[in-house]
């Protein structure tokens, strides 16, 4: 039975002093550890709210685009009935204009065409002045050069189809004819 008593009084005695001495810097090293876990989780908080603000920014930006833009594919389906409303006038002679039988049908197309330029400016749809302007690629679309001596080189001289804009954003380019220097 004694030992019995000698083996466990050396285990004890071997596990003490072990842990003893340990035990003093473990403290310093744990404040050190957990102070810098709380500065490195401070930074990881930072960098999530930072994050989400530019999330927020941007989904802000992209609903208030979808909402000025919504109807840009329709707006531009919309610009073919304008141009064939305005070539279905252009092509009514004079004469026709002046008879009183299609005279209430020349009047009733143009009223439909101006109702549609007011639809088009309440929704933000701008036409594109572009005949006497100088070719600007972002905004124009040149078909052709046409040798003038009258006009700067670059200058825009006939619009084959008018362009549009949507609030701040091109919604068809202006197809042109464009001065070029005679040959």
């Amino acid at each position: 039975m004694s030992e019995d008593k000698n083996q466990e009084n050396t285990e004890v005695v071997d596990i003490l002093p072990e842990d003893a001495a340990p035990a003093a810097d473990a403290p310093v090293d744990r404040v050190a550890a957990l102070e810098a876990e709380l500065a490195s989780a401070k930074q990881d908080i930072l960098y999530a709210h930072a994050d989400t603000q530019n999330v927020r920014r941007r989904l802000e930006k992209e609903l208030a685009d979808a909402r000025a833009y919504a109807a840009t594919a329709f707006a531009r389906d919309m610009l073919s009935v304008a141009d064939n409303l305005s070539r279905a006038l252009a092509a009514i002679p004079a004469d026709l204009r002046e008879d009183e039988k299609f005279k209430s049908l020349v009047v009733g197309l143009e009223a439909t065409g101006r109702e549609l330029e007011s639809v088009f400016s309440r929704n933000g749809i701008v036409k594109l002045e572009s005949v006497g302007q100088p070719l600007d690629p972002n905004r124009h679309q040149a078909m052709m050069e046409v040798p003038s001596a009258d006009a700067e080189p670059g200058t825009i001289l006939v619009e084959m189809q008018a362009g549009y804009t949507i609030k701040d954003r091109l919604l068809r380019p202006a197809m042109v004819s464009v001065a070029k220097k005679p040959d």
